[in-house]
């Protein structure tokens, strides 16, 4: 599910789930604890996909058979994933190596800085578009970093962006050529860090992320997002999704 790769003191966690890396039970987990030992174990993190795929987000149809007691506890396991990115000790980049839709993008929110391969892939937070509604912590990332009226028209819209319109609207940091450039640039943006006195880089780090983090100081009722998803509107038109990618 997950490959390891070592670029000096900078750990690449990549993805290798097929054909989507879609975030089910086992890789959440599995995500949570690579970030973990990482953060004990490396002065920087980048998060990859393959060449041409970051993550489509949740894998709806697994999802879609779970009970409300399961499903409970996937959304509680999906928001300690991204509690821990969000609380990383070191410097974390995103390597969006190709389409970043939905929780592919919320997953790169929480992280210090993005890079996406130029090229026909689509990212943003289309869960409007699913029937989803999505909690305020993810929304106040959002808004954290393209601002209150970008994240009003992408939210409400549920609208997915090119690599440029993402650029654009300052959902990522920059652009590069493919997937192995733009690992490479999220490998080098952490390195650079490095390079930087590390006491006082870390503890800058730390404020200016503070209004990330603390979103994440208060346990959450999963109760209202399972009340949607349980929804009859919801479960429609998921269901609904999922026959359309059947047939292709």
């Amino acid at each position: 599910m997950l490959n390891i790769i070592e670029h000096g003191p900078v750990r690449e966690i990549r993805l290798q789930r097929p054909p989507v890396n879609a975030l089910d039970p086992a890789l959440v987990d599995a995500l949570r604890d690579a970030l973990e030992t990482a953060g004990r174990e490396a002065d920087g993190v980048v998060l990859s996909g393959r060449d041409g795929m970051f993550s489509a987000g949740l894998d709806v149809p697994t999802l879609l058979a779970l009970d409300s007691d399961a499903m409970g506890a996937f959304w509680r396991a999906f928001e300690a994933l991204l509690r821990t990115i969000a609380c990383m000790p070191v410097p974390t980049a995103t390597a969006i190596t190709g389409h970043s839709p939905a929780g592919g993008a919320v997953m790169a929110l929480f992280t210090d800085y993005r890079v996406m391969s130029r090229g026909d892939y689509r990212i943003g937070l289309n869960e409007t578009q699913v029937g989803l509604a999505l909690p305020d912590f993810i929304h106040e990332a959002l808004v954290r970093l393209v601002g209150a009226h970008r994240a009003e028209r992408m939210i409400v819209s549920g609208a997915l962006l090119s690599p440029d319109q993402a650029l654009d609207h300052q959902l990522v940091d920059a652009l590069a050529d493919d997937a192995e450039a733009t690992v490479t640039a999220a490998v080098n943006w952490c390195e650079q860090l490095l390079k930087l006195p590390r006491r006082t880089m870390l503890a800058n780090r730390a404020t200016m992320r503070r209004s990330l983090t603390e979103l994440f100081e208060h346990e959450r009722d999963e109760a209202d997002f399972l009340g949607v998803w349980f929804s009859d509107e919801t479960q429609a038109t998921l269901r609904a999704l999922v026959a359309r990618l059947k047939k292709k």
